[in-house]
């Protein structure tokens, strides 16, 4: 048992996750983040993310053009800042739009009296 649930259901919310990460990551990249800042963004906002979950997400994503990425140096290290491409933001309305109608069948399926 973790956190006083079954391992099942803590496995089964973790598949939950997995299937809402990739609209999570574009949420944030409608302005250019680099790997650190936006696990940060997403953890402020309650969806924490692994790094090796994150960059490998990052890297599909910009391979199916998705994705523009960038090398910077600003008083620091080089850092690589990932922003949506065209084609990204058009996929990130779609699937907002798609979300948007999924949770509100999941919400009347589950307030649904038997």
């Amino acid at each position: 048992m973790v956190e006083g649930r079954p391992e099942q259901t803590g496995k089964l919310e973790q598949d939950l996750r997995k299937g809402v990460l990739v609209l999570a990551v574009l949420s944030q990249l409608r302005a250019p983040q680099y790997g650190y800042s936006l696990r940060q963004a997403l953890a402020e906002r309650g969806m924490p993310i692994e790094e090796g979950t994150l960059y490998p997400l990052l890297r599909r994503l910009e391979g199916q053009g998705l994705l523009a990425s960038e090398w910077r140096i600003d008083d620091g290290p080089p850092r690589r800042y990932y922003t949506l491409s065209p084609a990204g933001a058009e996929s990130y309305r779609d699937l907002t739009a798609a979300w948007g109608s999924l949770t509100s069948v999941v919400a009347a399926l589950l307030h649904e009296e038997n």
